[in-house]
């Protein structure tokens, strides 16, 4: 990554805070721009690391920020907003991935990924296309909460940051994530003929406290 095309991504993201700009095709842009690196990265991850190797997809999203962004002309603001951005973009490389190296063979040097702890369930790994299955089938039930989990996870965002991308506030966030854990807990925890035949039918809303 050149000095012109990281300054081109940090006007981008100064951009996105201009009422006189078009900010979904400056969203577009930083997107396309982030997509391209994020891939550039995990492929050469893919070719160069061992066998079984596990990726921390938050790891990726701020090595790629700090490659891309002069972080001493972007406010806390468009930081956030370009994690949120990260977070579906890191989200969509792993699965692109995997699911290449499934098509290739079950078991490929991606099929696990580790989440530094983050998403706190029982087993510190986890198939990375079950994982998306089961936020897919979430954000069926609650969007929201869904988009929470992406963005902790994908790319390690403090509940304030989740909080302010999603305009709720941080305790909405707290309670999301704790009903979220949970439920995928549940989920991930099925054996693999189950979650491939779907999953539960049971909402997490159900799981809400009053």
């Amino acid at each position: 990554m050149n000095r012109l095309a990281r300054a081109e991504i940090t006007q981008i993201l100064l951009d996105l805070r201009r009422e006189d700009v078009d900010q979904a095709t400056a969203a577009d842009r930083l997107f396309e721009a982030l997509y391209d690196e994020l891939r550039r990265l995990a492929g050469r991850l893919l070719r160069d690391e061992r066998r079984g190797h596990t990726l921390q997809p938050t790891a990726l999203v701020h090595e790629t920020y700090l490659r891309l962004v002069d972080d001493s002309r972007v406010e806390w603001e468009k930081r956030a907003h370009f994690l949120g951005i990260a977070a579906s973009a890191m989200r969509q490389v792993l699965i692109d991935y995997a699911r290449k190296r499934a098509a290739i063979k079950r078991g490929g040097a991606w099929r696990r990924v580790t989440f530094d702890d983050q998403i706190g369930l029982p087993a510190p790994e986890m198939e990375i296309l079950d994982l998306d299955r089961a936020l897919s089938q979430l954000a069926n039930m609650d969007m929201r909460m869904s988009r929470v989990v992406e963005l902790r996870v994908f790319s390690g965002m403090t509940m304030g940051e989740i909080a302010h991308v999603l305009d709720v506030s941080e305790r909405t966030v707290h309670n999301d994530w704790a009903v979220a854990k949970m439920w995928l807990a549940r989920e991930l925890s099925r054996g693999e003929a189950e979650r491939e035949g779907g999953g539960s039918e049971e909402g997490p809303s159900s799981a809400k406290t009053p």
